[in-house]
Order: structure tokens, then C-alpha cells, then sequence
């Protein structure tokens, strides 16, 4: 029998209209999907093809289905006994989806590999219509996981705050106010900040501050994970437009009742 094909999918951040076309296309001809916790059960919906095997893989907070060396070694199996897998994962494969481990590790196996890229959580800013650059504010934006392999804080968190560019900053609500910390730090007390929870599905939420109150939002609002901290000064006017709508939202349903 000859190999199957490791192929891995973005599924982008959550919406599940926003796969690509040849997402899902690979799905429609996948044997086995391997898929993760913030996969929309829609997307797997479009693995039609009889037989189709699938798999959850996925972890949230620290609690896993499946270990990475196991989802390793259920990717080898399933493609040397030549089937088509399919790895779905959230948002991009390759922004902080671990996605070229597991290529690494089938291609060790003589596996064939395909990366279909997805949509990354770091454009979730711009789905709620926050720039992460404006001419004559900012020129770049840093896309920043706030925990490192060793449950540290990111040392680049530090160097993103001294410059103008935009911070996204993945898996960072549990050190929500370590992250502050780094900013009040350089005095950047009234610097905007938005936090984003549940990315583009239905149920997802924004809140929005300055470096100086959004803890205490936070508190109040109790977003849950997972969410982005997106901090510059590129997305104050969009802050003002998301409390508004809050505002207003507000008045509406005290009106309502």
C-alpha cells in the first residue's frame, strides 16, 4: 500500500466561512481529519467523503485530548496506512499553531506534506474594525505570544512596548496585568487597548480601554479566553466607536425592559 498525504488546514478564526476554497476542497477528499478545540463544528461538516474518519485533537487550558506526540504519531499512522489526513487547525498553521512540528515529523516517515494556509487570529483587530496601521501613527504591528514554553512572560513584549507598532498579543488574558505592567512602565498609561474573546464566532466579544483601566473592564466584563490583547495607538478611534456601541447597546436594553 502505498502512503497517504499529510495535508494541514487553517480554518481560520472561527467564523466558518472563513476557509479557504482549497480548505475545502482538501477536506471534501480527506480519509481522516485530526482536528482542534477552536475548529467550528461547521468546517467539519464539509469532510463528506464516505468512510471519513474524525478525530479531536484539541486543547484548552492546559488540558489535552491528545499530547502533540501523540497527535505526531496518529498523523504517521493513519497516512502510512495510505490514508489522506487532513490537520485542521485554528487560524493559520504556522502563527503559533505548531504546524511545522508535525510536518517535520512526517516528513521523517517519507510522508507527503501540503500546508493550506487559513486566516490567523491576528487579523480579528480588523474583522472588528480595528487598523493595526495608520499612515502617520504606526508602521508595523508585532503579532507576540505573551507565554513561553516555560510559562514566562515574552521578553519581547518589553521591546514592542518602546516602539509606535501596533501589539497583538495571543494567549495573554491570564497575564493581563503583567502585560500592563510593561507599559505603565514606559509611562504609556493612556495608550488604547482592546481585548478581543472568542474571536469571529457569533458569540464574540470586545472590550476596550487604555493601559490604565482595562484590568478593571476586564473585571467587570469577565471576557474568557481564548481572546487577543491588541495595545497602539492605531485602533483609539475604533475604541471609541466599540464604546459607543456598548453605550448604546445598553441604553437599548434598559429601554427594552
Amino acid at each position: 500500500m502505498s502512503n497517504g498525504k499529510l495535508t494541514l488546514v487553517g480554518a481560520g478564526p472561527g467564523d466558518p466561512e472563513l476557509i479557504s476554497v482549497k480548505g475545502v476542497k482538501a477536506l471534501s477528499s480527506a480519509d481522516v481529519v485530526l482536528y482542534d478545540a477552536l475548529v467550528h463544528p461547521d468546517i467539519l461538516g464539509y469532510a463528506n467523503k464516505e468512510g471519513c474518519t474524525k478525530l479531536y485533537v484539541g486543547k484548552r487550558n492546559r488540558h489535552h485530548a491528545k499530547t502533540q506526540d501523540e497527535t505526531n504519531e496518529l498523523i504517521v499512522f493513519h497516512a502510512l496506512n495510505g490514508r489522506n489526513v487532513v490537520r485542521l487547525k485554528g487560524g493559520d498553521p504556522f502563527i503559533f499553531g505548531r504546524g511545522q512540528e508535525e510536518i517535520d515529523y512526517a516528513e521523517n516517515f517519507g510522508i507527503e506534506c501540503e500546508i493550506i494556509l487559513g486566516i490567523s487570529s491576528v487579523n480579528l483587530p480588523g474583522y472588528y474594525g480595528m487598523p493595526l496601521t495608520q499612515r502617520g501613527i504606526n508602521e508595523s504591528f508585532w503579532a507576540v505570544t505573551a507565554t513561553t514554553k516555560n510559562g514566562q512572560l515574552s521578553k519581547d513584549l518589553p521591546l514592542v512596548a518602546q516602539s509606535t507598532a501596533t501589539a497583538v498579543i495571543f494567549m495573554g488574558l491570564s497575564k493581563l496585568s503583567q502585560i500592563m505592567d510593561v507599559y505603565r512602565e514606559l509611562g504609556r498609561y493612556d495608550t488604547p487597548v482592546a481585548i478581543i474573546s472568542n474571536g469571529s464566532l457569533d458569540s464574540g466579544r470586545v472590550i476596550s480601554g487604555t493601559v490604565s483601566n482595562i484590568e478593571d473592564l476586564q473585571a467587570e466584563e469577565k471576557l474568557l479566553a481564548p481572546a487577543l490583547i491588541v495595545i497602539g495607538e492605531a485602533i483609539e478611534k475604533q475604541n471609541a466607536l466599540v464604546e459607543l456601541k456598548e453605550e448604546l447597546n445598553q441604553w437599548s436594553n434598559g429601554r427594552a425592559k
